[in-house]
């Protein structure tokens, strides 16, 4: 056993070449994610010799990691722009799973000869897209709100599913007529207990002033932590449950929600980058040239005809046009759910799971480099790509407890529609000010007539009462400028004022 310094000093030099390969892997072009998995096969037994193949330990430490990715992404989603993208995502992390399981299991049971469990088994591995491959490479590429947000809840909500799927296909239980009605419980009960714990945590945290403002990004991942530890003891899906209550808790009036979003973030690259590593020191090199096979085979029936068939099926009461809908079949990104998911059909004593491991290794390595790599080209190409939008407008909220004020800090982006504005034109409600703008690293107090500028900061200080009216205002004079309605309309809905 290495010596606490020694593992500290391991840990932080493969965390800080984690952290230096994003910016690699945007220059060269490739998902991050593939430099994260070579640098734990280096470490790995074929080549610096650290030994690592406890699977159960593997599995752990990758549900951890997951449940903290999802964390990140409910935290960083704006509902405003998922909303109108809900039917569909729901429908491809259900109904897309249902039939991409059915098509690769049959497919394999006649390609690769395993029988009917273990067909169906690979296929509930392979059919879960993974939330932070699709995080962390569709949210550089610019396409409609409406399928960005599809495919963000399919990646957030599918790997509820398909884990109860893995579960019952590997455990080598009977399946009964009583299974559907299991998983539908499983679903419905983790995603009512994520919204309750979500909304319960939200009204804590707007009316408990803690002593230190890091303390808020903390409090709100132990509620999504929280989440997930209640689904699962009351046996009902936990990862669900996580998702949902980040995803309430981050469209909530948090305190410092700025902040709890800029921590969730961190906090995600970390799992993102340990989950990886630790993925790839577990891989035997040895043993993956003989997955290359049957694992192109897989990926072959996974790519033309389960992923595009289980699409179609989904987006048929949707109506989607079929630009849309073959954007949608690539975008199906593949990353460590799968391995994951296949260290549960290990733990779990599937006959065929050890070699299910080596296959999806294999695949996800082939399918990020053929989809991560030309994702934007493909969105070009099929004409759903969508010019670069400017930043989004940043309000961070403060509470001033005493006062029974609320303080906002806004940062005018790039590219923003409150550029020219003056703030006359703001028209913000009784009971909130802007009290002072900061302009090149100098600040002043502003009047009326004052002209807003891109990068300028706002303070507004608003009652109460008002704070949720003044952000409202603000966001939709952002988005459309002076002549904006009031309100704020949701995200992707065309102003009528």
């Amino acid at each position: 056993m290495a010596s606490l310094e020694v593992l500290l000093g391991i840990g932080a030099a493969v965390l800080l070449v984690g952290v230096f390969a994003v910016t690699a892997s945007v220059r060269l072009g490739l998902p991050s994610l593939l430099l994260y998995l070579a640098i734990g096969i280096l470490l790995g037994e074929s080549v610096l010799g650290i030994q690592f193949s406890d699977a159960a330990l593997t599995e752990s430490i990758g549900l951890a990691a997951l449940v903290l990715i999802l964390v990140e992404g409910g935290l960083t989603t704006r509902w405003e722009a998922v909303r109108p993208s809900l039917g569909l995502g729901i429908a491809l992390s259900t109904v897309a799973v249902a039939v991409s399981i059915g098509v690769v299991g049959v497919a394999l049971h006649l390609l690769l000869h395993l029988d009917w469990r273990a067909a169906f088994l690979w296929g509930a591995v392979l059919s879960s897209t993974d939330a932070a491959a699709v995080f962390s490479v569709l949210r550089s590429v610019g396409v409609s709100p409406r399928l960005a947000g599809a495919l963000e809840l399919e990646s957030g909500m599918n790997d509820a599913p398909v884990v109860l799927a893995v579960i019952l296909l590997a455990s080598g239980d009977p399946l009964t007529w009583l299974t559907p009605l299991l998983v539908i419980y499983e679903l419905a009960a983790g995603g009512a207990i994520g919204a309750v714990l979500g909304r319960a945590g939200a009204w804590v945290l707007r009316r408990v002033a803690l002593p230190a403002t890091g303390l808020y990004p903390l409090a709100a991942i132990a509620v999504c932590l929280l989440a997930f530890s209640a689904g699962q003891l009351a046996h009902a899906s936990g990862l669900l449950a996580t998702y949902v209550a980040a995803l309430v808790l981050g469209n909530s009036d948090l305190p410092h929600r700025g902040g709890v979003r800029s921590f969730a973030e961190g906090t995600g690259w970390l799992a993102q980058i340990g989950l990886f590593v630790l993925l790839g020191l577990f891989a035997s090199p040895l043993r993956l040239v003989d997955a290359v096979v049957p694992a192109l085979v897989a990926g072959l029936v996974l790519f033309v005809a389960a992923r595009p068939l289980s699409v179609l099926a989904a987006a048929l009461p949707f109506r989607l046009p079929w630009r849309e809908q073959a954007f949608l079949s690539w975008a199906g990104l593949r990353g460590a759910v799968p391995i994951v998911l296949a260290l549960i059909a290990v733990t779990e004593g599937a006959p065929t799971g050890l070699a299910l491991v080596d296959v999806v290794f294999v695949l996800v390595v082939v399918l990020t480099l053929l989809q991560g790599t030309t994702l934007p080209w493909v969105a070009r190409q099929l004409g759903v790509a969508r010019p670069a939008q400017p930043r989004e407008l940043s309000v961070e909220v403060a509470p001033l407890e005493e006062l029974s004020a609320d303080l906002l800090q806004v940062y005018i982006p790039v590219g923003s529609q409150l550029r020219g504005v003056y703030l006359r034109e703001l028209r913000l409600p009784r009971g909130a000010t802007v009290s002072l703008v900061v302009r090149a690293g100098e600040g002043f107090t502003p009047t009326g007539g004052t002209r807003l500028r891109e990068r300028d900061q706002l303070l507004v200080v608003a009652a109460g009462g008002v704070r949720q009216a003044a952000e409202a205002r603000i966001r939709a004079v952002d988005r459309r400028g002076r002549l904006a309605r009031w309100y704020a309309e949701p995200e992707g809905e065309p102003d009528k004022g």
